[in-house]
């Protein structure tokens, strides 16, 4: 995997998720912890979406001259695939499909009662980078096995 453990942070496509593995946290923090706004609060970076019950973190990356779209998914998804995932860009006047570069994946878990983290990188050619970052996106889905997630867009700001 890409991802080095520390005690109370975890590095992985140059993203910092503190306490995501979280140790030494109270009942109340227990029970708190699965909401999509206390997971926001935890994790340093800033989410790229969010549904219900899990954020969504993401990002371009770059490793000899591969392209990818790395995903880190912090919530209540727990699922094993063995079949790879899509990704699905949806926006104004735009349409994306991505395929998942590893077919094998298994969501973690984080160390809170029903609170998971499940990467998977995504396969991106150079040519479509820029029309995704023009892009203007209204929602992200991630489809694995039978599973939709659907993210879309969270604003810093009204929160």
């Amino acid at each position: 995997m890409y991802f080095i453990r520390f005690e109370k942070k975890i590095k992985y496509m140059g993203f910092s998720l503190s306490k995501i593995f979280g140790r030494n946290t109270s009942k109340n923090e227990l029970l708190e912890g699965n909401s999509v706004e206390t997971i926001i609060k935890e994790v340093e970076n800033e989410p790229y979406g969010v549904s219900q019950n899990n954020v969504l973190y993401a990002g371009l990356n770059e490793l000899g001259g591969y392209y990818f779209f790395q995903t880190v998914i912090v919530g209540s998804l727990k699922i094993k695939s063995k079949r790879g995932a899509i990704l699905n860009f949806k926006g104004e006047d735009f349409e994306m499909q991505l395929e998942a570069d590893m077919l094998e994946f298994e969501s973690e878990f984080s160390g809170i009662p029903n609170r998971y983290v499940t990467k998977i990188d995504f396969k991106i050619e150079e040519t479509t980078i820029k029309m995704l970052e023009e892009a203007t996106l209204k929602s992200v889905e991630i489809k694995i096995k039978n599973n939709t997630l659907i993210f879309t867009k969270y604003d810093l700001n009204a929160n």
